[in-house]
C-alpha cells in the first residue's frame, strides 16, 4: 500500500478544518484504545509531509486525524 500523496493529506485536513474550528469539541481514540474527550486547539495541519495531525488540549503531542472525530457536541 503506498503513502498517502502530500495532495491528499492536505485534502484530509482541509476537510477537518472546514466542519471542525480550533476550540472545537472531539473526541480522540489514545493509543491504549481509551477514547477521550477534548477540544481542539490548532487547525489540522501535515506534519513533516507525511502525516495529517491536530494538537488537542490536555493531550501531549498532536494526533492523526483518523484517530480523532468531531464530537456531536459540536452540532
Amino acid at each position: 500500500m503506498r503513502p498517502p500523496t502530500a495532495a491528499a493529506l492536505q485534502a484530509q485536513c482541509d476537510t477537518f478544518n472546514a466542519v471542525c474550528s480550533v476550540g472545537s469539541p472531539v473526541i480522540v481514540r489514545m493509543d491504549c484504545g481509551d477514547q477521550v474527550s477534548t477540544v481542539t486547539r490548532s487547525s489540522a495541519e501535515v506534519l513533516s509531509g507525511h502525516s495529517a495531525v491536530i494538537w488537542l488540549k490536555n493531550i501531549s503531542g498532536c494526533y492523526l486525524l483518523d484517530r480523532v472525530t468531531v464530537s456531536e457536541e459540536a452540532y
